[in-house]
């Protein structure tokens, strides 16, 4: 028989929900086309606003070609002193020449991979990225294929590339949702160059620049990652900030001026810290609930997780989640410590449902043929 059961006497009186209550979604809103919350420790998404429609990503896109530089130096094919070639394609299409975002590489010089990586961050260089790209895969329509193809590796189930710039093109499209993970991706994979993404400005070739995201100057608390702006996107950024032991990730776009851009990125955040906070279920190893056992030489088995059980909500979801487990019962002996032998589903409102394996929490040895003949007997007497 399968065993679906709340969880009340365990998880205290403010988790005790007979059932889910029915609610409308957060009442939470922006002025932004799309966006997205994420916790950084989970990568659970705790808002989002059609964060998963494929918008245009504009210069945000340009974390996917860091991630492929990022990529090179971990695997060591390439080194931070290196130098990379700035070839005619790439001083035309995105130098001085270009008119558009641009670190000024001279044409035909040589620059270090680090220099290219703080002029990609810093100054948004369209002409470091196709540096980067050409140096990587030979042309930049080869390293957009292979951005398109690393970006599926990596969980981004949504995202095409042409370019290595975010140059405008009906091919290269994100969600706000694959940016906020490439941004976790970033920042927990490569945290050795993270903190590139934090300097407020770099000089090359003679001129200064400061770093296109505002959020920088207006939270001490943030510490990356990149703007985007094209006729096609509207003003986007992706944002993380940590305070204490919290990191939140925020990406939104599709918003009308840099002003709104600054603003929605501060407000989202400092909502985001205030609104959620983290919840413990369950310990590891803590008793979630006693099973019952058929022909072992104890009756019951305790039900744990093998990790803790926490949550990040709101006081309010936190009110309306539904806390059960799911077990066939009774469950037969042997049972080995660690075996998995069932569910546990928390439910909350606005949020996918999770269900955590639930493992038998001590041993339980099969009794012999004459137990097992008493056990039989007794159950068919008095059901038990």
């Amino acid at each position: 028989m399968t065993r679906l059961k709340p969880i009340l006497t365990l998880v205290a009186a403010a988790f005790a929900v007979a059932m889910l209550v029915s609610r409308p979604a957060m009442a939470f809103d922006t002025t932004a086309q799309y966006a997205v919350l994420m916790d950084g420790a989970t990568g659970d998404v705790l808002w989002d606003k059609d964060g998963d429609t494929r918008m245009h990503p504009a210069s945000m896109s340009k974390l996917m070609t860091l991630s492929m530089l990022f990529d090179a130096l971990k695997a060591g094919t390439v080194k931070l002193t290196d130098e990379f070639p700035v070839s005619e394609h790439a001083w035309r299409a995105g130098g001085a020449a270009s008119g558009s975002s641009t670190m000024f590489a001279q044409l035909g010089s040589r620059i270090p991979v680090e220099t290219l990586i703080q002029g990609i961050i810093v100054q948004s260089g369209n002409d470091a990225c196709i540096a980067v790209a050409e140096a990587l895969k030979g042309s930049e329509p080869e390293f957009a294929n292979a951005m398109t193809e690393r970006a599926k590796e990596i969980g981004l189930t949504n995202s095409t590339f042409a370019n290595s710039t975010g140059w405008p093109d009906p091919d290269q499209m994100m969600t706000a949702h694959d940016l906020a993970r490439l941004a976790r991706h970033i920042i927990y994979d490569f945290p050795e160059y993270y903190h590139y993404f934090s300097e407020k400005e770099f000089t090359w070739n003679g001129i200064t620049q400061h770093n296109r995201n505002p959020a920088l100057f207006l939270d001490p608390t943030v510490d990356g990652l990149k703007t985007g702006h094209t006729s096609a996107s509207g003003y986007g950024l992706v944002v993380s900030a940590k305070r204490g032991d919290r990191r939140l990730i925020l990406v939104i776009n599709g918003l009308t001026s840099e002003k709104a851009r600054a603003e929605e990125g501060v407000r989202i955040l400092d909502w985001g810290f205030r609104a959620f906070k983290q919840y413990k279920l369950f310990a590891a190893g803590a008793v979630i609930e006693n099973a019952p056992v058929w022909q072992g030489n104890y009756g019951q088995v305790p039900l744990v997780s093998a990790n803790d059980v926490n949550l990040i909500m709101t006081p309010d979801q936190r009110k309306a989640m539904k806390v059960s487990v799911n077990y066939s019962a009774p469950i037969p002996a042997p049972i080995a410590a660690g075996q998995r032998v069932g569910t546990l589903r928390v439910e909350v409102p606005d949020k996918p449902m999770q269900e955590i394996p639930l493992l038998a929490g001590a041993n339980v040895d099969r009794l012999g043929m004459f137990g097992r003949a008493a056990h039989a007997l007794r159950h068919m007497i008095f059901g038990s």
